[in-house]
């Protein structure tokens, strides 16, 4: 994986570990072997290190974490790299991340072509730069700049990479060709002060304050997360310890991160997020043996901020929408809002002007349905009612040509009940989007019993294109994402039997969700849910008044309706579950009122309020969530935990360090939490999501744990 070749003076290592050029053993191992031969050669003056293929070198194998590590280590590689009295200069292309960059930073020099990327990653998963790349990095840039970019793991361009002394030169021609000049210009000059372990360390007088400083940062902007205090922990040691110290402070702490729950959650969320692309439907049809079809126009039906947001989606990836809005009025305004969202992100430099221009041209709005006759998908975005939705899709099979995809953005109706009203039940799915559906980066995409294989391939396509995660679910009540959100219903049971609002948002928030469950009910409004509801209750013949404490024999909490039925809707009404004030309408402030109407609804209904524990309402309120979870695997709605993980991450903002529900259930044991969920079962019978999961109970019986990749197998066979 690492060719030696000789080319006059001149050595070139050349590293060819496909796709990514990854420091696996075998590339380690010959660019060590290499650096020695090259040493020994007398004929040989410099070392070139170059990639082969498309970049450079992208880190460490994240895969033989989880194996034996077999050396030699990076830093075994580096220190003969720096210690050569020849030469070293690295040429990158691609990209020079993680590993790849403390390699080049072990190095005397460094060039790099105009389009290299340069980044420590490690942060993301729950990691630091654990081969001196934290006291090697700010020897080169300086404190502020080396904190920066290892708290965060942001990737930089070569420009800025020259700026911050990265780098020594960008080169514009071909890249060996310069990089073989650079070396004929150094061959023979003084390497001490190339050689980073031999020099000061830059910007040390000021370290404390800045340190405190950082530390307040990171704490804020990466909450719950250890790495990043680890990284500023660990840069701290590079100012304050000899080099050699410095290297083996690094290092423990290293491990300490390695071997923590936070980098094993993180790690697997990574392969998580790819292993989700790789779907399969029951048939065998998988997206390895499934061509989809080229969506080249589009049409969205429903021009509210769900249907806004589509639209947005789909013209920033370039593909020209028709947005569909009976109300001309509310058209007119969803076109001008659309305007302003990407005028903003021009201003924060997301989008340039001229890319904002052109999302504009391929923009046009219709007050009927029969401008959509000759796009290639639709997707429908109207208010959850099946029939009103229904009516759309009957008129849509009329009007659309044979080949267009029938597609609804429902969050909770089967498909099948949308696609039998069509003539082209193969060519109906559903493709859920989250709000603001141009800002998160879930989309779930359903198929019915009919859907086909190329309509699954082509929406898995689609969701790819427009830069969201894509995850497969199979067609049900509520889907995954909002068939296992339990939590606003088991909070609301809480609430009455004695915790406060603000305890339950707490116990969220220092879990490391982004904001508790009562605060996103009042920024996503609290009357959607309500009308859910009501809709619900109506297709199933159900009436209920505020005093209703159970329906077909489920427990039913009615504070929410009460919320709702005084026109606290949240945010944009000043009032929901707590206050808002003009002067900084996202700040939740508690309210008396709702204090009082919570008190009002528990005694008129006798209940008798008592203390409740944090621990309570994490397992109630996550526990839940997870025996959902395990229902939807045994029942094939999911295929794998990681589609649900990934969905909770990409769509519920769940702390990635924690995994997802899913594996955070894997962390706790299963048998554990199998035994809370039993005991909730028996203490309230009537609350129907605490039913154990078959599939949660034979894994939990097992003998030992069984890894949350194994547990398909488990699935797959007679429970």
């Amino acid at each position: 994986m690492v060719e030696y070749k000789t080319d006059g003076q001149f050595t070139l290592l050349e590293i060819n570990n496909p796709p990514v050029n990854a420091l696996s053993y075998p590339v380690r191992d010959g660019l060590l072997r290499g650096i020695k031969k090259a040493i020994a050669d007398d004929k040989i003056k410099a070392v070139i290190i170059v990639g082969n293929g498309k970049t450079f070198l992208s880190g460490a194998d994240i895969k033989e974490f989880s194996k034996q590590y077999k050396g030699p280590d990076i830093t075994d590689v580096g220190r003969v790299l720096e210690a050569s009295l020849k030469p070293v200069i690295c040429a990158v292309h691609g990209q020079a991340l993680g590993g790849g960059l403390e390699i080049a930073l072990f190095s005397h020099y460094r060039i790099a072509d105009s389009k290299a990327k340069f980044g420590f990653p490690e942060v993301l998963l729950g990691l630091l730069p654990g081969r001196q790349g934290t006291i090697r990095l700010p020897r080169v840039t300086g404190l502020t700049v080396a904190i920066d970019l290892i708290t965060s793991g942001r990737h930089i361009s070569a420009q800025d990479a020259l700026k911050y002394g990265i780098i020594d030169k960008i080169v514009t021609g071909d890249l060996l060709a310069e990089a073989k000049s650079f070396a004929a210009n150094v061959i023979g000059k003084p390497l001490d002060t190339k050689r980073l372990s031999q020099i000061p360390l830059k910007g040390a007088e000021n370290a404390d304050q800045l340190f405190e400083n950082a530390l307040t940062a990171v704490k804020k902007k990466y909450k719950g997360m250890i790495a990043p205090t680890y990284c500023l922990k660990s840069i701290r040691g590079a100012v304050k310890l000899p080099f050699e110290e410095a290297a083996e402070n690094e290092h423990i702490l290293f491990r300490e991160l390695m071997t923590s729950g936070q980098s094993e959650a993180l790690r697997y969320s990574f392969f998580a997020e790819r292993a989700v692309s790789k779907w399969k439907l029951p048939s065998g049809a998988s997206a390895l043996n499934t061509k989809p079809l080229l969506i080249q126009t589009a049409a969205v039906i429903g021009a509210g901020t769900m249907g806004s947001g589509i639209a947005i989606c789909l013209i920033r990836s370039g593909i020209p929408v028709v947005l569909i809005e009976q109300n001309a009025k509310m058209l007119e305004v969803a076109l001008r809002n659309i305007g302003l969202i990407l005028q903003d992100s021009v201003k924060r430099n997301r989008m340039t002007t001229d890319k904002r221009i052109e999302c504009l041209r391929i923009l046009r709005g219709a007050n009927s349905l029969d401008k959509v006759s000759e796009v290639d998908i639709v997707i429908e975005a109207v208010y959850e009612n099946l029939k009103l939705k229904q009516e759309i899709f009957a008129q849509l099979d009329k009007i659309c040509k044979p080949s267009t995809l029938l597609c609804s953005n429902t969050s909770t109706l089967e498909i099948e009940k949308l696609a039998s009203v069509t003539k082209r039940p193969d060519k109906v799915a559903g493709t859920h989007f989250f709000s603001p559906a141009h800002i998160m980066r879930l989309l779930e995409n359903v198929y019915g019993l009919e859907t086909s294989p190329t309509t699954v391939a082509t929406i898995m396509d689609l969701g790819k294109r427009i830069g969201k995660v894509s995850v497969l679910v199979r067609s049900c009540h509520g889907f995954v994402a909002n068939r296992m959100n339990k939590n606003f219903d088991e909070a609301q049971f809480l609430l009455e039997e004695g915790a406060t609002i603000q305890d339950i948002d707490r116990v969220y928030e220092e879990f490391g969700m982004p904001m508790g469950v009562f605060k996103v009910s009042d920024l996503a409004g609290t009357d959607i849910r309500w009308l859910v509801q009501k809709e619900k209750a109506k297709l199933k013949g159900i009436t209920f008044n505020l005093d209703t404490r159970y329906i077909n024999g489920e427990r039913y909490c009615t504070i929410a309706d009460r919320i709702c039925e005084l026109g606290r809707f949240g945010i944009k009404t000043g009032k929901g579950w707590y206050k808002y004030e003009s002067t900084n309408p996202h700040k939740a402030i508690p309210d008396p009122e709702v204090t009082d109407i919570v008190l009002t609804h528990c005694k008129n209904l006798g209940i008798t309020r008592r203390q409740i524990s944090y621990l309570e309402i994490l397992e109630r309120c996550f526990y839940a969530t997870i025996n959902e979870g395990f229902k939807i695997l045994e029942e094939g709605i999911a295929e794998k935990p990681e589609d649900i993980d990934i969905i909770w991450q990409a769509g519920f903002a769940f702390p990635k360090y924690r995994g997802g529900p899913m594996f955070y259930a894997s962390q706790v044991g299963l048998t554990k939490v199998y035994e809370r969920i039993c005991y909730y079962h028996k203490t309230f019978p009537y609350s129907i999501h605490w039913v154990p999961s078959n599939l949660l109970k034979k894994l939990a019986s097992h003998s030992s744990q069984i890894p949350i990749s194994q547990w398909m197998n488990f699935s797959n066979s007679k429970l």
